[in-house]
């Protein structure tokens, strides 16, 4: 079976590089979420106001369309922090398993100070804490720490795919 997978978390979780490396590790494409977002969307994040549901739906659709587009497996970076995002991501691709990239607020705030630049700024991360439901035992993944090296949660991943 193709691995389809989420990468999911917060805003610097570390979803794109940890996806990144599993996708190479898994040997399937790569996709980050944050590029498949509307323009309006990069705008209002960019401006500091956090994106509500209607704002989300066609990213969320851009992203299920991409999961689907990629039966033969792939891995994408994307929040899906709420459970009705997952869900819809898994009306495109039912097969999606999800790893949830977790860490204390110190951790992550800590992350999205080491990347300055990026579109989402540090001052929405307790709106995203705030928004985030954590993967519930019907849901296929998995969830690790992020306090860790990038090999040691693609580590994590793989291993959690065998049990």
């Amino acid at each position: 079976m193709s691995p389809l997978v989420v990468v999911m978390g917060v805003s610097g979780s570390g979803k794109s590089t940890v996806g990144a490396a599993l996708a190479r590790r898994l040997g399937v494409p790569f996709e980050d979420g944050d590029d498949l977002h509307p323009p309006e969307n990069v705008a209002k994040m960019a401006a500091g106001h956090p994106l509500d549901d209607d704002d989300r739906r066609p990213w969320l659709d851009a992203v299920g369309t991409w999961l689907a587009g990629h039966p033969a497996g792939g891995v994408v970076a994307c929040s899906a922090l709420r459970r009705a995002y997952r869900d819809r991501l898994r009306g495109h691709a039912p097969g999606v398993r999800f790893l949830l990239l977790t860490g204390s607020p110190e951790v992550i705030a800590r992350r999205q100070a080491d990347r300055p630049g990026h579109f989402m700024p540090a001052s929405l991360l307790r709106s995203q804490l705030a928004t985030l439901e954590p993967l519930q035992p019907d849901e296929d993944g998995v969830a690790l720490d992020v306090d860790q090296g990038v090999d040691r949660i693609v580590q994590g991943y793989v291993e959690s795919t065998v049990s």
